[in-house]
């Protein structure tokens, strides 16, 4: 089972990855320093949370753009 995220944690992982696609990768760890450049989080918590998550939408969105640029070729 995976986990439950709140919409707010959710919300705003896909807006920071939208305005910075290429500063994210998928290594939790870097996310995570690069998270505290860009934006002010309250709480440790809710930072990893949020880093967590832009993590997983930057792992499962490389197939597809795997794909997209061998076609291209």
């Amino acid at each position: 089972m995976g986990n439950v995220r709140p919409e707010k944690v959710k919300k705003i992982a896909r807006e920071l990855v939208k305005r910075y696609p290429d500063k994210f990768t998928t290594n939790f760890e870097e996310n995570k320093k690069i998270l505290s450049s860009l934006a002010s989080i309250p709480s440790i918590r809710l930072r990893n949370s949020i880093a967590g998550y832009i993590t997983r939408l930057i792992s499962l969105s490389q197939p597809y753009l795997a794909k997209a640029s061998a076609s291209e070729k």
